[in-house]
């Protein structure tokens, strides 16, 4: 367990929420002290019966009943009272918190939760709260949050790997994400609420700590600065190298015809991510983008034959070619790569229009 001045996300600290009521039901939470867990309101709304369990399946695995002590729907905000905690897993110190500037910035997050799409099958009876047979594992997502997206709902837009297509179109592949805390720069910035289909399988919605204070009132505000170590509004900091990225820059207005020399920087560049080069990450970032592409591309077990007709049948769709570049800077992450694909396009946007 990390101590005071330890900052980021800890895995051990990160519960699955399990709600008595329909089979499978469950959020994610984390850990923000002793004996309270931090999590999602609508994911406990209408029962009084929880259980959090950590490091399932795991040497450190444990679980306990827990309370809800305050449940804040306008802000989509619930503490947890553990019931019984182990005497070997006091002295937790909280997250700091972090407000994200509303300025043209592109910042990096983590978060860690347990939705839908990670069920696995258990090969036994699973431990209690799982499915019979089943179990649900944990997902570390990363990604980009565009602070400037979601203004009038007031939340944060996080752009994830998108998960394999979902076989019940009627639910969402990330059910049970909501209450996954949002890290960014070592500290707090945001809690899951949401995912809305219209947004693509690639995207999250989540609130932003710096909008909780318009939603609670004095008396919620006072619980989760006592239990959960919320700091005064006048005391929430800027995260850590919150400068971020700027955006890159778009290439929708290239026209369709572009001459196949002015694409060859971008495909060398492209062609030199690791992500790009073994086993199916092309395969992952076509998934993740607009399905027009794999549908309409000339594919080519040649890598760069395969990216050139790749770009080429984005030129054709407009939006989409950005589409895929985001794609590959969220598969690879930050390296020299991914910085010379954005120094690529960044000289091919000359050609827009």
């Amino acid at each position: 367990m990390r101590g005071p001045g330890e900052a980021g996300l800890d895995a051990a600290r990160v519960a699955e929420v399990l709600v008595a009521g329909p089979p499978g039901r469950r959020g994610s939470g984390y850990r923000v002290g002793a004996g309270h867990v931090l999590t999602a309101a609508h994911v406990v709304a209408g029962t009084s019966a929880v259980r959090v369990r950590f490091d399932a399946d795991r040497p450190g695995e444990w679980s306990a009943p827990a309370r809800v002590v305050l449940s804040a729907p306008a802000a989509d905000v619930a503490l947890l009272e553990i019931a019984d905690v182990p005497t070997d897993r006091t002295g937790v110190e909280p997250p700091r918190y972090a407000a994200v500037p509303d300025a043209d910035v592109v910042l990096p997050f983590s978060a860690m939760g347990f939705p839908r799409f990670k069920l696995r099958a258990s090969g036994g009876g699973g431990a209690a709260g799982d499915t019979p047979g089943r179990y649900r594992d944990s997902c570390h997502v990363t990604g980009t949050v565009s602070v400037l997206s979601n203004r009038r709902e007031g939340t944060l837009e996080l752009a994830v790997a998108a998960p394999p297509a979902d076989p019940e179109p009627h639910r969402s592949p990330w059910e049970g994400m909501s209450g996954a805390l949002v890290w960014c720069g070592g500290a707090v910035i945001g809690l899951v609420s949401a995912h809305h289909r219209a947004d693509g399988l690639g995207r999250l919605a989540a609130g932003r700590v710096e909008r909780w204070y318009e939603s609670l009132t004095a008396a919620e505000s006072e619980c989760l600065r006592r239990w959960a170590g919320l700091p005064s509004r006048t005391a929430l900091g800027l995260a850590d190298g919150v400068e971020g990225r700027r955006p890159a820059v778009g290439l929708a207005g290239l026209p369709s015809d572009l001459p196949l020399r002015e694409l060859a920087e971008l495909v060398d560049a492209l062609t030199a991510v690791p992500a790009l080069r073994g086993g199916n990450g092309m395969g992952l970032v076509l998934d993740s983008i607009s399905d027009r592409i794999a549908a309409n591309s000339p594919r080519d077990p040649r890598l760069r034959m395969d990216v050139y007709g790749i770009v080429r049948t984005c030129l054709r769709y407009p939006g989409t070619l950005d589409q895929l570049l985001e794609a590959v800077r969220l598969l690879e992450g930050p390296s020299p790569e991914v910085d010379r694909v954005d120094g690529a396009a960044a000289r091919l946007a000359r050609f827009r229009g």
